[in-house]
């Protein structure tokens, strides 16, 4: 009996041969993401330090060294502590309690890990808020609170600004503002990302003298402690971040936590 020819292009083959290549780049693609996210964990956890020090006023937009050519690494460990705060309370909580991939943002998603904003309330536009949060605080080397980094966010035009506010130890007065993550149209909304918008910010207060947040974006600078300069031509962008340092610096935001800490620190009462 005639030995069966083998046939390359049956159906039976075509599909077993796509089948094997496709098996084959999957565990290649998996296993390429396994071996690298390590290094994408790092990676993203250099790039949080770097904004958090660029809102500090500690490296220039840019740079990974400040001018004594120290990196991002060496200079947060030597002058930051990341720390969580409870925000329903205003109170440190112990981070070895938390999940150590516990992540605020997506916490606000959980209903037993966040709140339930009201629209009257949600002036950020964020559905809900978190319970728990990390900030930063850097250090003196006398071992003081020199600054607070506070992570904010809120809802610009096409989505959300993510970014930092650093304070300086008295609680109300701005050190500095940076965005990370946006998607605000290049030269109108996305001036957030300008450096001479974002130097107006140093020195102005957040609260006015009754302790309510009173930072306000307005067309044509006035010269008072609270009042920074509109984007030009970007009118929802910049009320979205007018009410997302209203909201964060706000009873449901911070608020509580920096009049504790200006208590504690003995500073002026907010």
């Amino acid at each position: 009996m005639a030995d069966r020819q083998f046939n390359k292009d049956s159906v039976r083959n075509i599909l077993l041969v796509a089948f094997s290549i496709s098996l084959i780049c999957s565990v290649l693609v998996s296993l390429s993401a396994v071996i690298l996210k390590p290094r994408q964990d790092a990676n993203a956890l250099l790039d949080q330090r770097r904004n958090i020090l660029v809102a500090a006023g500690v490296l220039s937009e840019g740079k990974t060294e400040n001018a004594e050519g120290q990196g991002i690494q060496e200079i947060f460990l030597a002058e930051f502590e990341e720390r969580v705060v409870d925000l329903r309370t205003g109170d440190f909580v112990d981070s070895s309690e938390l999940d150590r991939n516990y992540d605020p943002i997506k916490a606000a998603k959980k209903p037993d890990q966040s709140i339930r904003l009201s629209a009257d309330s949600d002036i950020a536009l964020l559905l809900r808020r978190e319970n728990l949060t990390s900030i930063d605080l850097r250090r003196n080397p006398d071992g003081s609170i020199r600054q607070v980094i506070l992570p904010v966010r809120g809802y610009g035009l096409w989505g959300t600004l993510y970014g930092y506010l650093a304070l300086q130890d008295d609680y109300l007065t701005v050190a500095g503002l940076s965005f990370y993550s946006h998607k605000e149209t290049p030269g109108l909304g996305g001036e957030v990302d300008n450096p001479n918008w974002k130097a107006q910010w140093p020195n102005r207060r957040i609260y006015d003298s009754t302790g309510e947040p009173a930072i306000r974006l307005v067309k044509g600078m006035r010269r008072d402690d609270y009042s920074i300069d509109a984007l030009a031509g970007a009118t929802l962008t910049t009320r979205g971040v007018e009410n997302l340092i209203r909201f964060w610096t706000g009873e449901l935001g911070f608020g509580p936590f920096l009049k504790k800490m200006a208590n504690r620190q003995g500073a002026v009462s907010l």
